[in-house]
């Protein structure tokens, strides 16, 4: 068994601990960014090509105590890193920390690869070239108070990454957090579904993979592909089962709209990529004109921010506008929210159900909750 530790964006850690316990991970832990499991390298296969939710799965290669930089360096030095890649290939380091006494974290990641490099030139008198932009190899450190450990990457690139996005909007939504409110919703294929905001179609494109049970990373490429204990042949098998479970693209109880043409062509753009042709119902419009698609089903949207002052003015007109909308004619329906303008909650004029603290990258957010009841989703007075 390994261990590895699966990333995520922050909010998400349970939901990805579900996720994982389901794909076959052991000994599941979720902590603060991530979830820790053990496993097989077969199933971390498996989860880099599955998961929605997960950022990147690493897995842990070396573990030591420390006090200072130099104590880093021994426990980087310690580890036989020609196990599991050769000095052709190319590498970068990233090291992050919580409460370490350590002074640089930009030393600490000079020192690990000067460690690395020294294995090499003393093991096969060469080293590995660093190449911070698109690198075979990513070596992870992550630092705690006293303790050091090291991963490799086994994703490459982000798991959100999923290959199909051919264009984008402005600050777009990460695929694995469209994923992963999806998942907070309950939502399933049977149930219909609104972005009345799409833009992109990030929600769109991940609510119809999830519905066709398409494996997210089909369309990518994996960082332990490069790895020298790849084991291509269970690889080749877990994507026959992948591509032979995934069902044909036909029109789903998906539907998304927007008031801009330029936004709803990269919606179709991108869910043309991702195979999804004619699954998902799209019509330029705007929220405020019109009505729902359905008696009953899930809203789930996100909003512009408004960085401009003359956007934010724009904004706080408009969510009063967006909460008299959803009251009178989508009751029957559960909407989703998710926004960085905390301004939402008050403006919008109805009582949220819930209120989950996610983050969008960097970006904290909420993703608020209001269950669409006609005559009783007004704040009192008292909640305002």
């Amino acid at each position: 068994m390994e261990k590895f530790f699966a990333t995520c964006p922050r909010g998400l850690e349970r939901v990805l601990a579900a996720e994982l316990a389901q794909l076959g991970a052991d000994s599941v832990q979720a902590v603060d960014g991530g979830v820790g499991f053990a496993g097989e390298l077969a199933t971390c296969y498996a989860i880099n090509l599955e998961s929605r939710v997960a950022s990147r799965v690493l897995w842990r290669v070396g573990e030591s105590g420390y006090r200072s930089e130099h104590d880093v360096y021994e426990a980087a030095r310690a580890i036989e890193w020609p196990r599991w890649f050769s000095p052709k290939h190319t590498i970068r380091v990233n090291v992050a920390a919580i409460r370490s006494p350590v002074k640089s974290l930009d030393f600490v990641t000079l020192r690990v690869k000067d460690a690395v490099c020294d294995v090499f030139r003393t093991a096969r008198g060469e080293r590995p070239h660093v190449d911070t932009r698109s690198p075979d190899v990513r070596v992870h450190v992550f630092l705690t108070r006293d303790m050091a450990t090291f991963y490799l990457d086994t994703s490459g690139e982000a798991l959100f990454k999923r290959g199909w996005r051919n264009a984008s909007g402005a600050a777009p939504l990460r695929e694995n957090l469209a994923a992963g409110i999806l998942k907070l919703t309950g939502w399933t294929a049977s149930t219909p579904l609104l972005d009345p905001m799409c833009g992109s179609g990030t929600f769109l494109v991940e609510a119809a993979m999830m519905a066709l049970d398409a494996a997210p990373g089909l369309g990518r490429g994996f960082g332990f592909e490069k790895l020298t204990n790849f084991d291509s042949k269970a690889w080749a098998i877990l994507l026959e089962r992948a591509r032979t479970r995934r069902r044909n693209s036909h029109p789903l109880l998906i539907h998304g709209s927007d008031k801009s043409g330029s936004a709803l062509k990269l919606a179709r753009d991108n869910l043309a990529a991702a195979g999804l042709e004619g699954a998902v119902h799209l019509k330029q419009k705007d929220i405020l004109d019109g009505g729902p698609p359905a008696a009953g089903g899930i809203i789930v949207m996100n909003p512009p921010y408004g960085e401009r002052l003359a956007d934010r003015d724009e904004l706080a007109a408009f969510y009063p506008k967006l909460g008299d909308v959803l009251k009178q004619r989508y009751s029957g329906w559960t909407a989703y929210i998710l926004t960085a303008d905390l301004r939402l909650a008050k403006l919008i004029g109805l009582a949220a159900s819930k209120r989950t603290p996610l983050y969008n990258g960097a970006l904290e957010c909420r993703l608020f909750e209001f269950k669409l009841v006609a005559g009783s989703m007004r704040r009192s007075k008292r909640d305002a």
